[in-house]
């Protein structure tokens, strides 16, 4: 009798052993990000690049792409969100190499592939800047979880377009990993904290290789 007990004992001690181990050495979920413990789907796309080249959702496959809505005439929620991008894409790389950023215009009326192509260079010249009409861009938004539209009478010269400030983070199989939102203050320009960003990317990864 005793030596059953001694058993089970033993048992339940190396089941505990084995929970409390996984559980250490379990990756921590991200802190700030939206993270979706099951990944969305992108559905396919076309859009073309600031080279004039197709991006579709082929271009997806292999990378970490972070994927951000804008455009060229913004006065401060894209350059800035940009601006820092490029000071923690070193920190990105590190996490993983194969790291993409991506800028989807959301003007489509002013931004062309020159103009995509010298605006993106001015950040970083390995970003890579997206376009497409609005036929292509409406479902692509719907599917990403973000969204845009058109404030003021496209005739005007110096027409706004309002658009989300959130980065959508999509793996390397294509799909929507997680979604970065931005820090709202009274005055302040709303942007992702690029900390924030890199810290919970490094989760990310972690959570996908475990």
């Amino acid at each position: 009798m005793n030596k059953l007990l001694y058993i089970i004992v033993a048992l339940v001690s190396l089941v505990c052993g084995v929970f409390i181990y996984q559980a250490i050495n379990q990756p921590e979920l991200p802190k700030t990000a939206l993270y979706y413990q099951q990944p969305r789907t992108v559905e396919p796309f076309s859009l073309t690049s600031h080279t004039g080249d197709a991006f579709t959702k082929q271009e997806l496959s292999g990378q970490w792409s972070w994927v951000f809505f804008g455009y060229t005439s913004c006065p401060d929620v894209c350059p800035t969100t940009l601006q820092k991008l490029n000071f923690v894409y070193d920190e990105l790389k590190a996490v993983t190499p194969n790291t993409q950023v991506l800028l989807v215009s959301v003007d489509p009326n002013r931004d062309t592939v020159d103009k995509l192509s010298q605006y993106i260079g001015y950040f970083n010249n390995e970003f890579r800047a997206l376009r497409g009409d609005h036929g292509a861009l409406f479902p692509f938004a719907r599917n990403l979880g973000l969204m845009y539209a058109i404030a003021d009478d496209t005739s005007q010269k110096n027409y706004l377009v309002d658009h989300s400030a959130s980065i959508v983070l999509i793996n390397p199989q294509g799909e929507i990993a997680a979604i970065f939102k931005p820090q709202e203050a009274l005055g302040q320009i709303p942007t992702v904290n690029e900390d924030d960003l890199v810290d919970d990317f490094q989760r990310i990864v972690a959570l996908a290789a475990s």
